[in-house]
């Protein structure tokens, strides 16, 4: 290890930074920041990489924290939709629970029918995107101002965005600048008994594309059904 370039934890990226840990701990994971991990399952990171990061906050917009982003780092595709106010602590009672097989296999079939490498089922609060379910993507979550799915529940309606690199809404985004490198998105919100949009049903990919009426009309009606097993549990 040089002398001039030692690798550091995250707790000390953090400080170098002046931010918090979970925030470094999601650039890290967007590929914001390069890291690796340990063995033991550790994040690490080149002091180098850190300054690097530096400078760039200084030419650029600063990227958002975590708990609290406050400057996003790319204009979204429609202004942030606000959500409802749902009961219990914690916002919606899909929040933070754990994985379920009946929605991990509506995200699989989602990407299996329209080809996509990637699928989620997300829930929104206002200041994460969480993912319920997901293939293809190891980001557990995401601050709010990086969805593309704000699109969606702003409209109630399907949104796409056929090439995010070439949108100005989403060029600079960090999930499409970094991991998973996002160039498509198509979502459908997602509505409970109630009727109030929390999140989406969503594929994305590596490549611009365009669906087809038959795979829009798909995902659709895969939505439809995580709606219908939502209002099934009230």
């Amino acid at each position: 290890m040089s002398e001039d370039d030692p690798i550091l934890t995250t707790r000390e990226a953090a400080q170098l930074l002046g931010v918090a840990v979970s925030t470094v701990q999601i650039w890290m994971e967007s590929g914001a920041l390069p890291a690796w991990k340990t063995p033991g399952g550790h994040r690490r990171v080149r002091l180098s990489a850190v300054r690097q990061l530096q400078s760039r906050q200084h030419e650029e917009p600063p990227l958002p924290d975590a708990p609290a982003p406050q400057a996003p780092t790319a204009p979204v595709a429609a202004s942030v939709a606000p959500l409802p106010t749902f009961d219990g602590p914690s916002g919606h009672a899909l929040l933070d629970t754990p994985p379920e097989e009946v929605f991990d296999r509506l995200v699989r079939l989602a990407a299996h029918v329209t080809g996509c490498p990637m699928a989620l089922m997300t829930v929104l609060t206002p200041r994460r995107q969480w993912f319920k379910a997901r293939t293809g993507v190891e980001l557990a979550e995401t601050p709010r101002e990086w969805a593309f799915c704000n699109g969606a529940l702003a409209t109630g309606e399907t949104f796409v965005v056929a090439d995010a690199a070439g949108d100005p809404r989403f060029a600079a985004n960090p999930l499409v600048r970094g991991a998973p490198h996002v160039r498509f998105y198509a979502g459908v919100p997602l509505e409970d008994v109630q009727g109030r949009r929390f999140g989406t049903l969503c594929v994305l990919d590596r490549e611009p594309r365009r669906l087809r009426e038959r795979e829009l009309r798909a995902l659709r009606e895969l939505a439809e059904i995580a709606c219908d097993e939502i209002r099934r549990r009230g």
